[in-house]
């Protein structure tokens, strides 16, 4: 019985709010504190009785603190069930349950406390209560009456009200009755006007206003919702009627103005189509139907199955193959079929431009004459592409995909196109061509812009690559052929050589009406002269035996002047072609043209330089004859000098076993139709350094006797005459053979003379002040002489120096002698002194300003 009462004494405490929670003890304790304050502060209670209630309540939860079984009640998580079960185990049942129960009484008699410490509060709510059950009563019968009051207004007010509402649905039904009723006349007063209009044939002469009439007769039938008007809806069958003819007509003139390109036609067609209210899907209509024409049209011009059918009756039997490529035989007739296809798709894809160009430049200009609205605005919006510029990106497109397919899908068309590609680029470029001029009105925006034309163009670009990789492989057989393989040392024939220059033109030729594809020709072309250039480099004969000048040509200098001759004919005939062409195909040749012309002086300059040098060292001999002797006088009239028979024997020579080879007839020696020839300027630069190094040379002669300078005189007379005879015409050399002519004279001159003589002009000022040094003392030391330098390492200084260096080395010598004059104690100078100073400072800065 014990664990029974036990289990039952926990359940009814863990039911009840007041006891069975220790949370609800400590807000009891807490609520009492508050409420014993709330007394306090009221006045409720004597101060004496509240201190002994909150005395009693404390001790109370002190002894429930305290304790070991109820403390575990003011738990915040005490668990009824789980104290049970812990009692149930630990055997203590029965004490638990008598531990229970006294904390029941204790409880109990405090809450007795409470109800007894609280009597006088209590009873006072309860007459407060009374006293509001009294005021309740009061006003709920104030509500009643209220209420009663409200329905009397609501039945007097609600009647008047519905007659309004009534009366007012009635006045709006009437309102849209009347409104419905002038619509349907004034459509059935449109529709009456818009029929005589018809029915008078005034429909072709006044087309707009029949539009008008129209599209006034659809937006009252829209905008009033006239379906179900049974007057209206038996017009509504003849009006579409009349809908459908309006725009057939306005189609008609828009479709004959857009043919023959005539703005009042096409204007007045459009204006047919605002006044219905359809302007824009009427262009986007005609557009899509121009743009499905660009496409069809294309891709008709490329069917090679269609172009195969139309010549295949006369191709024997077999017909057609499977392919669309024409059969054996057939096929210049399918050739000229494609071209034929080819020039009437050029012609379609214009007027299909134009005509959009020209429908594009009317809306442009037409405007409403009643709202004044621009009809470009109703069709194109201020982002979108113009007109042109959407057909112009659809035929692109449609003839990159065309080119494209036609490439992969027929041998026929790719071979014919690459082939003749210059003929498909001259079709599109004058179809550009064409367009662009055509649509040049000032005022207007063209059809196309000039960068939009490259767009199209680069549809053809495989066409392209493949014709010029067949340029570069029909010119490199060529060259391939001209240096076989099988035979080592071999150089070009004649034969071979004008093979490829007539080639080269042929290809230009060919592309001479594209500047672009030109260039794209000429750069190909390029490869193959850098080909021809590397090919003939390795051809070239070097050693001694190449540069010897002594004997005949040998077999290996003939070959090299061969060469030479070969490649300066290709330079000049390409050269030559180029001149009639714009100056960025030179220009774009030039790199090859220089490798060709390099290659060419490489195989004959050795030659010349070694016959210079011999002219050279020939001429040095002059300084070991003895000017200075007068007993050269039987020598004068019989021969010329030594060393000068030796220089004529040398150019002779060099002129009857060389030179002749390089120049075969003195009319073609010396230029040609592309200018001078390679061994004419050669020629030209060795006898102006024959002539140069002779004067220099000369006027280092001392001393220089009368009979000497005669000598000397007709030493250079027999030189002009040999360089002129056998060389190059001396009277082209320029200065050097200008400051021969003048040497001769000048070194007869008086000393006095000299320094007011024109002859100075042509000399130069190295070989002025080096015959002065003839006529001065022989103190006054040349500077050949105080540097002990030889004639060929003079020479050679003088090479590298200016005229500024050259005056500061004679400067130096007049200050030595100068310096041994004073030491003497002399005090006059040799009249060259003075008038070496003299020319010095006058002729190098003479020589400045000419410079600048």
């Amino acid at each position: 019985m014990a664990p029974a009462s036990l289990q039952r004494s926990g359940s009814s405490l863990s039911r009840s709010p007041s006891i069975g929670s220790p949370s609800m003890l400590q807000r009891h304790y807490r609520d009492r504190s508050s409420s014993i304050r709330y007394d306090r502060e009221g006045g409720l209670m004597p101060n004496g009785l509240h201190n002994e209630a909150e005395a009693a309540a404390r001790v109370a939860f002190e002894e429930f603190s305290k304790d070991s079984v109820f403390s575990k009640f003011l738990s915040e998580d005490f668990n009824a069930t789980l104290f049970a079960s812990d009692a149930l185990k630990n055997g203590s049942a029965t004490a638990s349950s008598e531990k229970l129960e006294e904390g029941i009484k204790l409880l109990e008699k405090q809450l007795r406390s409470e109800v007894f410490l609280r009597q006088d509060d209590l009873l006072q709510q309860l007459s407060s209560l009374k006293d509001t059950e009294g005021t309740l009563t009061v006003v709920r019968a104030g509500v009643e009456s209220l209420q009663t009051l409200v329905q009397r207004v609501r039945s007097e007010i609600a009647d008047p009200y519905k007659q309004i509402k009534l009366k007012s649905r009635q006045l709006s039904s009437l309102h849209e009755t009347i409104e419905l009723i002038r619509s349907v006349i004034r459509t059935l007063k449109q529709m009456k006007r818009l029929r005589e209009l018809m029915d008078s044939g005034g429909i072709k002469a006044d087309l707009s206003k029949a539009a008008q009439l129209f599209s006034e007769v659809e937006t009252l039938r829209k905008e009033s919702d006239l379906s179900g008007i049974e007057i209206i809806d038996s017009e509504v069958p003849w009006l579409t009627e009349a809908g459908n003819r309006i725009r057939a007509e306005a189609m008609k003139g828009l479709e004959k103005g857009m043919e023959s390109l005539n703005q009042a036609e096409v204007g007045t067609a459009l204006q047919v189509y605002y006044n219905m209210g359809e302007l824009k899907s009427t262009v986007e209509q005609i557009f899509s139907k121009y743009k499905s024409q660009v496409s069809k049209c294309i891709a008709a011009a490329l069917d090679m199955k269609a172009i195969s059918a139309s010549v295949g009756a006369s191709l024997g039997p077999g017909g057609i193959q499977r392919s669309g490529t024409p059969q054996l035989g057939g096929g210049s007739r399918a050739r000229e079929g494609l071209w034929q296809r080819m020039g009437v798709c050029m012609d379609q894809l214009h007027s299909i431009i134009v005509a959009v160009w020209h429908l594009q430049r009317v809306l442009f200009k037409k405007r409403d004459p009643i709202s004044h609205v621009v009809f470009l605005d109703e069709v194109v919006q201020n982002d979108d592409p113009m007109l042109t510029e959407r057909v112009w990106e659809a035929l692109v497109k449609s003839f990159a995909s065309q080119m494209k397919s036609a490439l992969t899908a027929s041998s026929f068309v790719k071979e014919t196109f690459v082939l003749s590609y210059p003929k498909l680029l001259a079709m599109v470029t004058g179809l550009l061509e064409r367009i662009i001029r055509d649509t040049d009105v000032k005022g207007v925006l063209p059809a196309i812009k000039v960068e939009d034309g490259d767009h199209l163009i680069a549809a053809l670009e495989p066409f392209q690559t493949a014709y010029l990789a067949q340029v570069l492989n029909r010119l490199s057989e060529l060259v391939h052929a001209m240096f076989p393989v099988a035979i080592r040392g071999s150089i070009p024939s004649q034969e071979q050589i004008s093979k490829l220059i007539v080639r080269i033109q042929e290809e230009i030729e060919t592309v001479k009406q594209n500047g672009r594809l030109t260039l794209y020709v000429v750069r190909e072309i390029g490869k193959i002269l850098q080909l021809l250039a590397e090919k003939s480099e390795y051809q070239v004969s070097t050693g001694p035996d190449s540069r010897q000048v002594g004997g005949p040509a040998t077999s290996l200098q003939i070959k090299n002047f061969t060469l030479c001759l070969y490649l300066q004919e290709v330079h000049q005939k390409v050269t030559s072609i180029l001149s009639s062409y714009p100056q960025a195909a030179a220009e774009v040749l030039s790199p090859s043209l220089g490798a060709i012309y390099g290659v060419a002086v490489d195989t004959v300059t050795p030659i010349f330089k070694a016959m210079i040098e011999k002219l050279e060292s020939s001429t040095l001999q002059l300084h070991d004859q003895d000017f200075g002797s007068d007993e050269m006088a039987y020598d004068i009239e019989s021969k010329s000098s030594k060393y000068l028979e030796e220089v004529q024997r040398a150019i002779m020579h060099f002129r009857s076993e060389f030179l002749s080879k390089l120049l075969p007839t003195s009319q073609s020696a010396y230029a040609s139709g592309a200018g001078e020839s390679i061994c004419a300027r050669l020629a030209r630069k060795m006898a102006s350094r024959v002539l140069f190094f002779f004067v220099r040379h000369a006027a280092l002669v001392r001393p220089l006797s009368e009979i000497g300078k005669l000598q000397l005189a007709r030493d250079m007379a027999e030189l002009e005459l040999v360089v002129g005879q056998h060389l190059f015409p001396v009277e082209q050399l320029g200065s050097p053979y200008r400051a021969l002519r003048a040497f001769r004279p000048f070194i007869f001159l008086e000393t006095s003379q000299i320094a007011n003589s024109p002859l100075l002009q042509e000399l130069p000022i190295s070989v002025i002040f080096h015959h002065l040094y003839s006529r001065a003392p022989e103190e006054l030391e040349s500077p050949m002489k105080r540097l002990k330098l030889t004639p060929l390492q003079y020479s050679l200084w003088l090479d590298s120096q200016g005229d500024e260096q050259v005056w500061k080395g004679v400067k130096a010598t007049l200050d030595d002698y100068a310096a041994r004059v004073r030491a003497r104690g002399d005090k006059e100078f040799s009249p060259i002194y003075p008038l070496m100073i003299q020319l010095g400072s006058s002729l190098v800065e003479a020589g400045q300003q000419q410079k600048l």
